[in-house]
């Protein structure tokens, strides 16, 4: 079994922010639920990631050296982005 120092794993995860976490989340849930051809799952899949990308202080998602945005404020706009995507892919599945 391979051990890793805990500094080595803190020291990685330090470059990142809650905000990163979430759309890393989103992505691999995303690519989850294609599988099953649902739109309605990934309506109410991309609900949830905006409504945690907005209520989640801007504090949490301040960027750092390896943060994928620049700026809380984009992390904010991103949750609101799906937001209004979001019932259209509800609303457009099947079952």
């Amino acid at each position: 079994m391979l051990a890793l120092p805990l500094q080595v794993i803190d020291s990685f995860l330090l470059r990142f922010t809650i905000g990163d976490f979430l759309l890393l989340g989103f992505v691999l849930g995303a690519v989850g639920i294609l599988p099953t051809r649902s739109l309605r799952t990934l309506g109410l899949h991309t609900i949830a990631i905006g409504v945690i990308l907005l209520l989640t202080p801007a504090s949490a998602m301040e960027p750092n050296a390896g943060s994928i945005l620049a700026s809380s404020f984009q992390y904010k706009l991103f949750g609101l982005v799906l937001l209004v995507l979001a019932p259209v892919l509800f609303a457009v599945g099947r079952r």
